[in-house]
């Protein structure tokens, strides 16, 4: 592919991103399957681009709306190029030249952008602290509060690539050994510092295509999350549910934890996701999980099974504010539910798992979100309400910096995802 017939890839791809309900990596995934002659040295620059013009676009967009300009796939994709030093007023113009393969020429409004930009830094003095720190305008008051003193420091945190972070499967290999193969193999593959079971890697590798992970040894999961399974604490012969189980990632974490001894009910309103999830679990070697799709939080398996869970796991859906870095479209559209809807999702979620869990149990609930609204207030609202529930803190399972009553990781101060973990245990003879 020619440089301009690239941009008008990105172009193409954030005008999709843009209209499209969906998230930006199945969109790209699918324009690319569609795509099939476009190489690999072809991808890496287009989703080089593609995902700065993300990263940046409430910036990118404040420049764009200061030339009058509509904010669309062709000005992130000018504005990205020039502030990112790729290219210079002349060459934009030239790359725009209409051509076959090439983006259309530049219009009035456009060659009004190039010319104020050009030479000027991303982040300037005027632009307002929301656009500078490329938080969403729901989010902002809220984030504000939350992060206080650290606001700045979190955000800037989440403006850049998150790394490529594994977990070992505990029931087939050992961290050190997988470490040793894959620094053997050349891969720049270091321990992670919170984790037991995490390997960190640099330079993003297409690492789904090594042997040790077609053979179960290792799964992709970030360290956060990681974190999240292990305070769970599930043990051997236990019976636990995973009430929303999404993909199977933290399904595949309690599953090895407990050696394969004992029962996982993996449960989620998206059946499709579970079929999928099979297929993860057969290739790390657990056969002690079942699959369950749900008509709703209230479904009828929860009434069956009142008091008869030793862990039940709420990941329950959320604003996802603790994945930005890993998801930047989500800072620019609202995907899925606002936090007004969430808010009293998360708290039907709770009421209806609780009731699996047996005297003595643990309900752990768990979030990506960096907001109390969803955490800590979800959880005291919970206790009010729940009184034969109490906290167990979280410093007492796991030694995660910062951990204490609740398990709180953020990208600043620990190099993760966002994430939240509160385990509340029913007291005996509560049943």
């Amino acid at each position: 592919m020619t440089p301009s017939s690239r941009i008008q890839a990105v172009i193409e791809l954030l005008d999709e991103i843009i209209a499209t309900p969906r998230p930006a990596d199945t969109l790209v995934s699918a324009y690319f399957r569609a795509r099939r002659f476009i190489g690999s040295k072809d991808r890496a620059a287009i989703n080089g681009l593609l995902f700065r013009a993300m990263r940046e676009y409430h910036r990118l967009s404040w420049w764009i709306n200061r030339a009058g300009a509509e904010v669309n796939g062709r000005s992130l994709a000018i504005a990205a190029l020039i502030f990112a030093k790729e290219l210079e007023a002349g060459e934009v113009r030239d790359s725009f030249s209409g051509g076959k393969y090439a983006p259309a020429q530049l219009t009035r409004e456009e060659r009004k952008l190039v010319e104020m930009i050009d030479g000027k830094e991303l982040v300037s003095p005027d632009m307002p602290q929301r656009e500078r720190t490329e938080c969403p305008e729901w989010a902002y008051p809220l984030l504000r509060q939350s992060l206080n003193g650290d606001f700045d420091k979190e955000m800037d945190a989440m403006m850049h690539p998150a790394p490529l972070d594994l977990r070992v499967n505990a029931i087939k290999a050992e961290r050190d050994e997988v470490l040793e193969e894959l620094k053997n193999d050349g891969f720049d593959a270091h321990p992670g510092e919170l984790s037991p079971l995490s390997i960190r890697l640099f330079g993003r590798p297409q690492i789904a295509q090594h042997p040790l992970f077609k053979e179960g040894m290792f799964e992709i999961q970030d360290e956060g999350s990681q974190l999240v399974a292990l305070v769970a604490d599930a043990k051997p012969g236990e019976q636990v549910v995973d009430f929303c189980a999404g993909a199977g990632g933290k399904t595949l974490a309690l599953g090895a934890a407990m050696n394969n001894k004992g029962r996982i009910v993996a449960m989620d309103v998206l059946g499709g996701r579970l079929l999928r999830a099979k297929e993860r679990f057969r290739r790390a070697g657990l056969h002690n999980i079942e699959t369950r799709e749900l008509s709703s939080e209230r479904d009828k398996f929860v009434k069956r099974h009142l008091g008869h869970f030793d862990l039940v796991l709420v990941d329950a859906p959320c604003s996802g504010t603790g994945t930005w870095r890993r998801d930047p479209d989500k800072r620019w559209r609202q995907l899925g539910p606002g936090i007004s809807a969430l808010v009293p999702l998360q708290k039907d979620i709770l009421e209806s798992a609780c009731r699996m869990v047996k005297p003595g149990g643990r309900l752990v609930y768990a979030t990506c979100s960096l907001l109390p609204e969803e955490n800590e207030m979800q959880v005291e609202n919970f206790l009010n309400a729940h009184k034969d529930f109490a906290v167990k803190p979280a410093k007492e399972i796991v030694d995660v910096p910062g951990a204490g009553d609740f398990l709180k990781v953020t990208p600043a101060q620990h190099g993760t995802d966002g994430f939240f973990a509160a385990v509340l245990v029913r007291k005996e003879g509560t049943a």
